[in-house]
Parts: structure tokens; sequence; C-alpha cells
């Protein structure tokens, strides 16, 4: 069955990074377009970035913009999503989606704070 399986999360002061991974099985994982969505403390989903299945085109949202790559490994399976100049306001759960198929991983916190 699909599976998407988030990890990487975690505590971290302001100004650090972390990287996430999302390791999937279940659909064909190099021909499907992948992103990067998060929820923040008391509000909906929102959209981080998105990879294409080559890995050579991305975009990103405003909001973490020039702080943050999206990059997929197909040979592995796996999406990242490296994090830097981490702020408070980063805080939420990360969630890695299959566009394709809509599939959602179950997600991986991160919290930003001294």
């Amino acid at each position: 069955q699909v599976q998407l399986v988030e990890s990487g999360g975690g505590l971290v002061q302001p100004g650090g990074s972390l990287t996430l991974s999302c390791a999937t099985s279940g659909f064909t994982f190099s021909s499907t377009l992948m992103s990067w969505y998060r929820q923040l403390p008391g509000k909906g989903r929102e959209w981080v970035a998105t990879i294409d299945d080559s890995g050579n085109s991305r975009i990103y949202a405003d909001s973490v913009k020039g702080r943050s790559t999206i990059s997929r490994d197909n040979a592995k399976r796996t999406l990242y999503l490296q994090m830097n100049s981490l702020k408070p306001d980063d805080t939420a759960v990360y969630f890695c989606y299959a566009v394709d198929g809509a599939y959602w991983g179950q997600g991986t916190q991160v919290t930003v704070s001294t």
C-alpha cells in the first residue's frame, strides 16, 4: 500500500537548521510531483514547496523562499526539505504530499523555540 513517512522534525533554536525526510513506497515516486505542506498551530494546512519528478524544477512559498531547499532522491524514493535560519513562525507539523495520487504522510513536528 501507499506509504509516506516523514522524519527529521524536532526542537530547534531560532536561527538553526533542520532537514526533513519523507520515505515513500507503494507508488511510482520517480514520476510523481512532490510537495511539502505545513500546518501551523490553530491554522489550516499551507503549501511550502513543490519539486517536479526529475528534481530540476522547484518552487517555494514566499514564507520559506531563500531559507529552504526541496530535493529528492528517486533511487531512494525519498523527498527532503532542508530548512535554514528557522524562525518561531516556522513552528508547525510538516507533511509531504504526492501530488499525482493525492497521498499524504502523517506529518512531523517542527518546533522553533528557545
